[in-house]
């Protein structure tokens, strides 16, 4: 099945190109089912008619379904909310409170992901698009299996096994100023849900089946979260296969009001070149109208697509990884067709500039690095190689 999330910036559109994604592909003969993972559903706006928590026919072969997350809380998390409410209540919160505290932050786009597998196993549909919750909240969800595999390989086992030792002491006891420790069903409901969260990471690193769209509009602050999300993207190793660039002035706007807001535009869709090349860059216009409707998601996929399938991988591979080297990183620039000459360096808190010749790359890198300093490049066939160094060393 072709799975596509799409993420960007609250307000750039990623909704409505989503939904005109999946009428494409539907118009093309394909069964595809566009669901939204964020809580703050709009494809009821974007079809302008009633979505539901059940897939829902909107035209002919194309499905619609805002996630209702209430079923996979109780299959992932009924369990583990129940001893985290008493462990909370043993604090002194009250239930209500307790019960709330229960439900940790991100937790419905979480479950709303856990529904990518199910339909994934199911089978139904041959595209899944995904219009997932803005660039930050996803983030936070696509980490989550790097972040949480430690503890769950290193240190569960170990209160698993603790926790039986100490349980049946406990009972016996009846000490009140102990906390309520976990049963095994807690720890088993742990073991399901990260095994789920695993599954989903499996389905979405899938480089020949999965792609991750950025959408974007033309603007200084929607770009720069655009190009951080590519970069962590890129680290946790979700295929980026295209942005889409919302919301340009069309030519036929003549009007001299606009002309600096076009000039900006321009220039700014220089930058998201310099940034993705070689990720395809698509755009859409700006219409005459709000984008809602089938007829009106239509003509968005065709601005967008054009005569292009909207489900085929645009790009395969990476622009750029990170590797670590002796005394620091490199950083291995894609560069195909590019001629030898000499290269620039520079680089200012997390951000690397690269020129080749006429070649140019802007390169945001993590966080974590901006202790680092450039410390030379060097071509190798296809690719260049930035050392990057400690200013400590």
């Amino acid at each position: 099945m072709r799975t596509i999330l799409y993420t960007g910036k609250g307000g750039v559109g990623k909704t409505s190109v989503a939904a005109a994604t999946a009428l494409k592909a539907a118009k093309a003969g394909k069964k595809v089912l566009v669901m939204s993972t964020d809580p703050a559903h709009s494809l009821s706006d974007a079809f302008d008619a009633k979505v539901g928590p059940e897939p829902k026919e909107m035209a002919t072969g194309l499905f619609a379904q805002e996630m209702d997350q209430g079923a996979m809380l109780e299959e992932y998390w009924a369990e583990i909310r129940e001893y985290m409410t008493a462990l909370y209540e043993w604090q002194g919160t009250d239930s209500l409170t307790a019960e709330e505290l229960a439900m940790l932050p991100g937790m419905d786009e979480l479950f709303g992901l856990l529904m990518v597998r199910r339909h994934y196993d199911e089978g139904l549909y041959d595209a899944l698009i995904l219009d997932a919750a803005p660039t930050g909240e996803t983030l936070r969800l696509l980490s989550l299996p790097e972040q949480i595999s430690w503890y769950v390989e290193k240190i569960f086992p170990v209160q698993r096994r603790a926790a039986k030792v100490v349980r049946p002491f406990a009972r016996r006891a009846r000490v009140s100023s102990l906390p309520p420790l976990p049963e095994d069903s807690f720890f088993g409901a742990l073991q399901r849900l990260y095994e789920a969260i695993i599954g989903v990471e499996e389905i979405l690193t899938d480089r020949e089946n999965a792609s991750v769209r950025l959408v974007a509009n033309a603007e200084k602050m929607v770009i720069a979260e655009a190009r951080r999300a590519y970069t962590y993207l890129n680290l946790y190793d979700y295929p980026v296969d295209a942005v889409v660039v919302n919301r340009l002035l069309p030519e036929s706007v003549k009007d001299p009001y606009f002309d600096k807001w076009r000039e900006a535009q321009g220039r700014h869709l220089d930058s998201i070149e310099e940034a993705f090349s070689p990720v395809p860059i698509f755009t859409a216009r700006l219409f005459e109208r709000e984008m809602f409707g089938l007829e009106a998601l239509e003509r968005l996929g065709e601005d967008v697509f054009g005569k292009e399938d909207a489900l085929s991988v645009f790009f395969r591979g990476t622009t750029h990884e990170i590797v670590k080297s002796d005394g620091g990183y490199e950083v291995v620039l894609n560069l195909p067709l590019v001629e030898k000459g000499s290269v620039d360096l520079s680089k200012k808190g997390t951000e690397l500039l690269v020129r080749v010749g006429g070649y140019r790359r802007n390169v945001l890198l993590p966080d974590s690095m901006v202790r680092l300093r450039a410390a030379g490049a060097k071509m190798e066939g296809d690719k260049i190689r930035v050392r990057l160094s400690d200013d400590r060393t």
